[in-house]
């Protein structure tokens, strides 16, 4: 078909139109949001996150689709995550207490139900071993930590920064459902004693099943996505350990839950807390 030079000449002339002028701003915002959240956000996170954030622009209200079209012209999309293999050596099941969360993992109320488990990540030194403690309540991790072996020490730690950081919120842990697999870390004489301390009970799943602890291997499975497998490789412990410090504060207070509507862990709890009555 020809097009007569006038109207080719006009079209390149033509300012841009005012759709044109608000999906430049759009895209340069979602590559930076993008950039700076592990360039983990797909188009439902993205359209949480900048809707939520303030409006210097004025650009208003985006809609996902208009955010799906731009992040698919820019190449962008969410992490997917894979599958890894088990690394849990289990206790002898004489040794372990009942399952008392039998996969139904809901709490309605903070410090109710935390999850535990423990994954593992490649370095250039050596396997290093994560442990996280998850409130199923606001799905915020409450206690975390890393190191170089399997021993108990390291889902101890875990523990006790979660028990540390509830108390010094004056949070009240008697009753607390602690729900894990049948891992020997968790079935050792400290861990128990450590829970029996706050008038918390202990929970497993059965051996070999992933569905019994699945909130907390959905938990491990984000991390090695957003994190292990997106920013790696690693060199060692260190790098590691810093890696995670940042990653569980962006976790707990900025990245949106699905299975909070959106919002993060950290503003869960609180809106929680301010709609309870206030004591006289």
């Amino acid at each position: 078909m020809k097009i007569a030079p006038s109207t080719y000449y006009a079209r390149k002339q033509r300012p841009a139109s005012n759709r044109q002028k608000r999906d430049e701003i759009l895209k340069e915002e979602i590559s930076t949001v993008y950039a700076n959240n592990y360039d983990a956000f797909g188009a439902r996170k993205m359209h949480i996150v900048l809707n939520r954030e303030s409006d210097p622009l004025g650009r208003g209200h985006v809609a996902r689709c208009t955010i799906e079209r731009l992040m698919r012209g820019l190449g962008l999309h969410g992490i997917k995550r894979a599958k890894a293999p088990n690394t849990t050596k289990s206790a002898p099941r004489e040794n372990c207490p009942a399952d008392l969360v039998d996969r139904h993992f809901a709490a309605f109320a903070p410090d109710r139900l935390w999850v535990a488990d423990i994954t593992y990540v490649h370095t250039f030194t050596g396997w290093v071993y994560v442990a996280f403690v998850t409130d199923v309540f606001n799905r915020e991790i409450v206690g975390w930590q890393v190191s170089r072996s399997l021993h108990t020490e390291l889902a101890l730690d875990a523990l006790q920064m979660g028990i540390y950081q509830r108390k010094r919120a004056g949070g009240d842990l008697s009753g607390l459902v602690h729900h894990s697999d049948r891992g020997v870390r968790y079935r050792a004489i400290r861990y128990g004693e450590a829970l029996a301390e706050e008038d918390a009970v202990a929970s497993v799943g059965s051996k070999g099943d992933s569905y019994d602890n699945a909130l907390a291997e959905a938990l491990n499975s984000l991390y090695k996505a957003e994190l292990i497998r997106n920013k790696g490789p690693w060199k060692g412990i260190d790098d590691v350990e810093i890696a995670t410090a940042e990653w569980v504060h962006w976790f707990n207070t900025y990245r949106p839950h699905g299975a909070l509507g959106g919002a993060t862990p950290a503003a869960f709890r609180s809106d929680y807390f301010s709609t309870l009555p206030r004591a006289a």
